[in-house]
């Protein structure tokens, strides 16, 4: 029997482009599916900027519902007064970035395990969801442990104890007063960073948080993302180091400064941007905001997250105050 090599090297070839073709065939039907019955729970056309291969973890002890082998995010336990949708209404103009992600009712975090504090918190404000509910009380509020951050990993009160450094919240609780456990939430120390207490966390930082929430006045939903920066300074031998302390048994990082970027949409669905950068240290109080402001790129640059990234950048009417050359 006589074979013909090329006439082989052509059949294998063509059974291996078919059988390339079926399995890639299936992974496309199955992320089209698998988007599609995520995106009807999330009551959105698509999903925020969320990879398929990404998690999203509930902070509180939830079981996740298997329909037809996929998982479905969990409904948030709030007897029906919060859609189950809310992690989609938050997080609708994308992920800053996906290490960690925790859901809680209110708001939404990424976790920092080596520094043990957030590489960001995500929250939706509405002139709604801030008015004040009588029924708070927030001297039932108190510090502690997250559960759902591997115990490792975890900063405590003993950290704080004696720093020197205020249990700064990243998610305001001024921002999340419609009902208790939602302010409760965010007294988990999973939210918190270390911040110098005068004159910046209860002064300049406060301040700042007071002019995001008076931003629902004017805007029907105000998106904010806050974080910690590790900036590096220039040294005396001319070089540039990052550099910062850690407290406590569980070496919690103190960040050099703290940002704050803020999408305001209005009714017509007009997007706007401002971006602030605050150094960890006592601010003279007479210091106007806009002082702060800086492009929100550097910003990006700086922590390795992007921002708004379901918003293209020529959507957006003003940045900082300023009209942009897009529109």
């Amino acid at each position: 029997m006589i074979f013909h090599a090329p006439t082989m090297y052509r059949k294998l070839l063509i059974q291996s482009s078919a059988l390339v073709g079926c399995v890639g065939g299936g992974v496309c039907l199955g992320i089209y599916f698998e988007r599609r019955k995520l995106s009807e729970y999330f009551d959105y056309p698509h999903l925020p900027g969320l990879p398929l291969c990404g998690t999203v973890s509930a902070a509180s002890p939830l079981t996740i519902e298997e329909k037809s082998g996929v998982p479905v995010p969990p409904p948030i336990p709030n007897d029906g007064k919060v859609a189950p949708n809310r992690v989609g209404q938050i997080m609708k103009y994308g992920f800053p970035s996906l290490a960690n992600i925790r859901s809680y009712d209110d708001y939404v975090l990424s976790y920092d395990q080596r520094n043990r504090v957030a590489h960001w918190v995500f929250e939706h404000l509405t002139k709604e969801t801030l008015k004040k509910n009588e029924t708070i009380d927030r001297s039932k509020c108190e510090f502690r442990e997250d559960p759902s951050i591997h115990q490792f990993f975890r900063s405590t009160n003993m950290d704080y104890k004696r720093s020197g450094y205020d249990r700064g919240h990243l998610a305001a609780a001024g921002n999340h007063r419609l009902h208790q456990k939602h302010v409760e939430q965010t007294f988990l120390l999973s939210n918190m960073a270390p911040q110098v207490g005068p004159g910046f966390n209860r002064d300049s930082w406060n301040r700042l948080e007071k002019y995001v929430r008076k931003l629902t006045d004017s805007y029907a939903n105000v998106y904010v993302c806050t974080g910690p920066l590790y900036l590096p300074r220039r040294e005396s031998d001319g070089k540039l180091y990052i550099s910062y302390q850690v407290i406590g048994p569980n070496n919690v990082a103190v960040p050099t400064h703290f940002f704050k970027v803020v999408v305001m949409e209005s009714k017509d669905r007009r997007l706007e941007m401002e971006a602030y950068l605050m150094p960890n240290k006592a601010i003279e109080n007479d210091t106007p905001l806009h002082v702060f402001q800086v492009p929100p790129e550097s910003i990006e640059r700086a922590a390795g997250l992007l921002f708004f990234d379901r918003i293209s950048r020529d959507k957006l009417e003003k940045i900082n105050g300023k009209k942009t050359t897009y529109i």
